[in-house]
This record gives C-alpha cells, structure tokens and sequence, in this order.
C-alpha cells in the first residue's frame, strides 16, 4: 500500500502510463479506510475467537466478525484488485514484495472464512484443515501486510502531507472501537441463559455441608449445586442435526431412562418414605445425575425425580460433563458444568440456526465433551461397581455388584495388550456405519480418524422390559437388539479375532443314550460362559432371574417331567435352578424388596464368572408304564396303563434344555406396580436337546458315569 499520490514515472522501472492514477486507493480514499478497518477488525476479532477464554463476547464477536466479513467482502476485494493493478508494474522492492505476498494471503485468509461460514451454516461441521487455513493464513498477512503497510506509511510520512495518513490511522482504529462497542452493546442485550446454581432454601446436609450429594460419592467440581437445565436438554443433540444417529440410538437406551424406569421409582418411593428423602442421593448419582445435583432428592419434596420435567436419566451432558473418575463405585466421579453456547436449548427457528453456526465454527469448547479421556473401563467403574456400608446399613461394608473387577480379573483383560483385550465400550459400544460428525478416532489402536463409524450409544445389555412398557421412541427395535444380544447373534468385527461365536452362554447335556423302562434317567446340564466379559447374570442379583427351564416328553409328545416352570402369575415354580443371590438383612430375613439399604450379606449367591463353568444334575423319573388319557370319553375322562414299547419300536423320550432369562422378577414387580399388573418378558438365551430311547435291553448306568450322548447348545 504505497502512496498513490507518488508519480510512478519518478520511479525506476516503473511504467510512466500509471501516471493517470487518481487517489482512489490512496491514503485518503474511503474505500482504502474501509478496506483497512474491515481487515484491522477482522483481525483482531479473530485472533480474540481463537485465544481469548470461551465467553458471550467472544461468541459475539464470532458473530459479528462472520457478517463484517461477509457484509465488507465486495468491497474489500474490488479496493484490493485495484490496488494490484496499480502496483503490480512496480520494480521489485521490499514493499512491492510484501504487498504481493500479504495479497496472496489475504485471498487465502478470505477464501478459507468462506468455507468455514459455509460449513457452519450448511454443514454439519467445519474442517480442522479449513479452520487452520483461516487461522495461518490470517498469522502470514499480519507478518507480510503489517510491514507493507509500515513501509508505505514511513515514506509516505516523510514526503507527503501528514493529514491522510493520519486519518487513515485513525479511522481504521475507529472501526475496531466500533465493532467492539458493537460486541459489547450485543452482548448486554443478550447474554444467553442464567443458570441458578443453588440448593433449594430447605436443603438438607444430612451428611454435614461439605458433603451434599451423600451417601452418593458423585459431586461436582465447585461443591455446589448445579442448575438442571445445564446438564439437561440432551433432545437439542439431536435437532441440530448434528448428533441425531447418536440420539436416536440413545432414546431407548437403558441410560436414557435410568431416572424413569417404574421399577427404580417405586423402590425410590420406598427408601425415601422408610429412611428420608435424603438418602435417595445413593441412587441419583448413577440413575438420575439431573436430579442430585440440582437438590431435587430432598426432604419435604414430593417429586424426587423430574424437576421441571427434565426425566431424562443419565442425559448426554451428565454423561460426556464427567471429568474424574475412581473404580471405589457408587458414583464416585467429579462433574463440570459445561459451558452454554448462546440460544443453546433453541430447537427451531433463528435461534437453532446460530446455536448450531456457533458450535461449528468455534467447536473447541464443545470437544471438551468429547470422551478420549475416558475410554478406559476406569471410566464405567464408577457405576458399575456398587457398595454399601456402615453409613447406610448401620453395621458394615458389603459389596454389591461389579462388573468391573469381574471383568479386570477375568481372561479378557490382557493388561497392556489391547490387541488381546476386549474393553467394556468394544462390547456395549460396538462400531456402527456413521454420519455423525463424531465418526472417525484415531486414540484407538484399531480405528482412523476418517473410518466412517462411532460408537453406539444404545449400551446394549439385558434389559429388554422398559422400552417397550414406557413405550419409548424405537423401543421395539432396542428390544429386539437387546434379545438378539442376550442370544449371542449380534457380530461385532471389530472383536471378531478375540470374540468366540455363538450364545454368550453355552449349554451342554450330558446323558446316556438309553435307559430301561423304571430307571431313572440322569442328567448333567453344564453351563459354560462363552462371551460374557464379566459374571452372568450380571447386575443387581436380587432382582434378576435367569433359570433352566428342563422339559422331558415322551414319543407322543406329552409331558412327563418339567423343571423351571411359571405358573399363571408368572412365578418360577420351587425347586427351579436360578442364577440369582439372596441378600439378608441383620436379623436374616430375606431382602426380596431390593431394599440394599438394609443388607448385611447373603445367604445365597450363584453367577458364571467369565470363561468359567457351572454343571447342574437333574434326576428324571422313567416309569415302565405311562397313564394315557381319553379326555373326549362322553362317559368321562378314562386312564388306561400302557407299557413302553420296548427298544427299536420309537420308545423315547425327548430332553429340551432352555436357559432364560428375566431382568426382574414376580415378586417384586407385583409389589412395586400391584399384583398382576406387568411382567417382565422372558428371553430364551439358549437350549439344547437330547433324546434318551427306553428299552428293555439298554445297559444299567452306574453313579455319575454318563456315557453316550452329549448334546451342545444350538448355536
């Protein structure tokens, strides 16, 4: 930017035809201030947006530096070209170099901001590559421009009247104070949403003031309370149009409805009304985050759960605001209130077109949520291991489920090895195809940042009863997943050279091949776990039910024998073999209530630890006749004594073995939602057949000796 008042003709090897020029990109041209404020400005906001702290301001002047760019763009680039065109004939010098070189950038700079704004508006996220253009190229038009413009300005100074480059000066300053009153006025007229971080008036410190969200171990990083819409609204991660795969697999997940499910408000109603309102806190930081560290899970509260609605379990941000971990379970982690972009809970209209323009282009405060920190199982820990002690039971600590030490000394965890360990999120967030902008991962061993997958967040596991009964958003598809998973079908190939194929559970029948008629047939279920990375069942063993379900009929297809039966109400008949445990309380009374607050111990506790094997001995009963019934006799139902045709004429009799499974049982369901009114479906995980003929010539079998049949699950 040389003065253009200079005769170029005085200049060696310069072009003496340039001598026409007027003024009209000189010191005292308008368009040349105009271009110099727009240019000063957008300097200076955008190095404000890329090192000042995240703040409404600096979202401002996001805003405002995006329409300054756009609004001034015609007329920077015409003073621009103009000015390359008066000097592009000038010998070569250092400021004729400069010059050349600050263009180049500033066309760089300028092209970049376009597809930046672009992407922000259109996309569904801005490039790093085009975001780094924007911000080098902005760094090498300040070290070429800057001194260009010194350069020009000093001789200017020294042979040319002194009042045009002064205004020049001082109008391009003019403009940055302006843009940043203009900022400033902006932000005082919308600040965004103010959250009330407070404890109710009444708030009850049952466990002394340094300690508010106790007996949960979960806290948050300032002590205090967080408002609930910070750490709620988790449907606007979906109408962005950004995460909505994610929100759509995470709508029926079992973290969705954590705070919602009946089960778990109806055992909160009952701890609440048998010990205070207070000590429901054990529960909320893992099943209802929202709801704990807003004060909500307080004395003389009615609603313990679903303050101003915000039912939304463990939400996206409760999850992805989580900062530190402990494996000590019970929630013990330590939350941050993530920063609020402005109209950020705007799910329509302008207000969603600036959210969405805002945590594009300036995402570096909306990655912090991103979880690479916390990939590790370390992470899961913190919820799936659970406790009680003296400070609850009154008399000592016991533990309760644990899924992660089960898996940490299981076979799957190959400490230091990840290409022969198969970790918690590999599992339960399996790689699906993407659209996300959070597809792609390059901290993982085996995956690209450019792979085209993300992790699933429908955290698949067991529960295959609460998103049909709440009738949740694509709560049929999740159920049918849910069985499919619990039946071993679904692949994961990202696991596949470390996983085994097949049920999660095996199921093997060892008995002879032939009995005599009036022997006893024996046989031996062994149950083996194939693919399960921590204890099956796993969870809360009290509640959950997974039993063998034996059935033995005969060749014409009628039932002799029968263990694991439900009756009509849907209770497991005695006898049944059932994984499960039963917890006692201090005078040993049974806790069939999931009342934990109350347990000392168990009295009974039966699971398969990973790889490990369980074997169970059934005696069956083979009379030498059978009753064969006439049911449709108009004199009366008559029973008529018939032998077992003997060895070769079809004598036999059919062994069907079935393991099911339940995720709560009768009991408690009739008395936490009144008898008879639901029940938890049944998934069949697996079975097996075996056919034992009866013959007069078959061999006696001795004890526990078991030749002939072995009969393997039906994978």
């Amino acid at each position: 930017m040389n003065n253009n008042s200079e005769n170029p003709s005085s200049v060696p090897g310069q072009n003496p035809g340039l001598g026409h020029r007027t003024s009209r990109e000189g010191w005292a041209s308008m368009v040349a201030r105009l271009a110099m404020g727009v240019l000063l400005f957008e300097t200076v906001s955008g190095l404000a947006i890329r090192f000042m702290p995240f703040h409404i301001a600096v979202e401002w002047s996001l805003i405002v530096h995006t329409a300054v760019g756009l609004l001034a763009a015609v007329p920077v680039v015409w003073y621009l070209g103009r000015h390359w065109v008066d000097y592009r004939r000038y010998a070569l010098s250092q400021a004729v170099l400069l010059g050349a070189a600050g263009l180049l950038s500033l066309v760089v700079c300028g092209l970049s901001g376009l597809v930046v704004t672009w992407q922000g508006v259109f996309g569904v996220k801005t490039s790093g590559f085009w975001r780094d253009v924007h911000l080098y190229s902005t760094f090498f038009a300040l070290v070429t421009v800057v001194p260009h413009v010194v350069f020009a300005f000093l001789r200017a100074w020294r042979d040319r009247p002194k009042g045009g480059q002064l205004a020049y000066v001082a109008q391009s300053i003019v403009a940055v104070v302006v843009g940043g009153l203009l900022i400033l006025g902006l932000q005082a007229l919308y600040g965004g949403h103010e959250y009330k971080n407070q404890f109710p008036k009444d708030y009850s410190y049952v466990y002394g003031t340094n300690r508010p969200f106790a007996p949960s171990l979960a806290t948050t990083d300032t002590g205090g309370a967080f408002d609930a819409a910070s750490l709620a609204g988790s449907e606007s991660c979906g109408t962005s149009g950004c995460h909505s795969q994610i929100m759509e697999e995470w709508a029926p997940s079992a973290h969705r409805y954590a705070a919602m499910d009946p089960a778990f408000q109806g055992i909160q109603d009952m701890m609440a009304k048998q010990n205070g309102a207070e000590s429901t806190r054990y529960c909320g930081g893992c099943h209802d985050p929202i709801s704990l560290f807003s004060g909500t899970k307080n004395i003389f509260v009615e609603n313990l759960t679903g303050l101003h609605g915000y039912q939304e379990g463990v939400s996206c941000l409760s999850c992805h605001a989580v900062r530190e971990t402990d494996v000590k379970g019970n929630a013990n982690y330590t939350i941050s209130q993530p920063s609020e972009y402005l109209w950020q809970w705007s799910e329509s209209g302008w207000g969603r077109v600036a959210r969405d323009f805002l945590i594009r282009t300036y995402p570096a405060e909306h990655n912090k949520l991103s979880k690479r920190a916390f990939k590790k199982p370390e992470y899961c820990a913190a919820c799936h291991k659970q406790f009680i002690d003296q400070e609850i039971n009154s008399v000592g600590w016991v533990q309760l489920q644990n899924q992660f030490d089960n898996w940490a000394a299981s076979h799957w965890n190959k400490e230091g090895d990840p290409t022969k360990t198969i970790e918690c999120r590999e599992c339960h967030m399996p790689l699906v195809d993407s659209y996300d902008p959070a597809a792609g991962d390059d901290s993982d061993y085996n995956r690209q940042p450019n792979d085209g997958k993300h992790r699933s967040h429908r955290f698949l596991g067991a529960n295959q009863m609460i998103p049909r009964m709440l009738n949740l958003k694509g709560g049929e598809t999740h159920v049918r997943m849910v069985e499919e998973w619990l039946q071993g079908k679904i692949s994961i190939p990202e696991i596949g050279d470390k996983w085994k194929e097949g049920p999660i559970v095996k199921l093997v029948l060892d008995l002879p091949d032939e009995v005599k008629p009036g022997e006893a047939i024996p046989l031996r279920v062994i149950l083996a776990s194939n693919k399960v990375g921590h204890d099956f069942p796993t969870g809360p063993l009290d509640i959950i039910q997974s039993w063998l379900d034996v059935r033995v009929t005969d060749a014409s297809g009628q039932e002799v024998y029968r263990s694991g039966k439900r009756d009509p109400k849907n209770y497991l008949e005695p006898g049944t073999f059932l994984f499960k445990a039963e917890p006692v309380d201090q005078q040993g009374n049974l806790i069939d209530r999931h009342n934990l607050w109350e347990m000392v111990g168990v009295r009974y506790r039966r699971a398969l630890f990973p790889g490990y094997s369980d074997t169970v001995k059934y005696t069956i009963p083979c009379p030498s006749t059978v009753v064969k019934t006439d049911p449709e006799n108009i004199a009366g139902p008559r029973e008529e004594q018939v032998e077992v045709p003997a060895l070769g004429d079809s004598g036999a009799y059919d062994v069907t073995v079935i393991l099911q499974y339940r995720k709560i049982d009768q009991y408690l369901l009739d008395f936490l939602l009144g008898e008879g009114k639901t029940t938890a479906p049944v998934t069949e995980i697996t079975r097996a057949t075996a056919r034992v003929r009866v013959g007069t010539s078959a061999a006696a079998v001795p004890g526990d000796e078991l030749p002939g049949t072995v009969a393997r699950a039906e994978d």
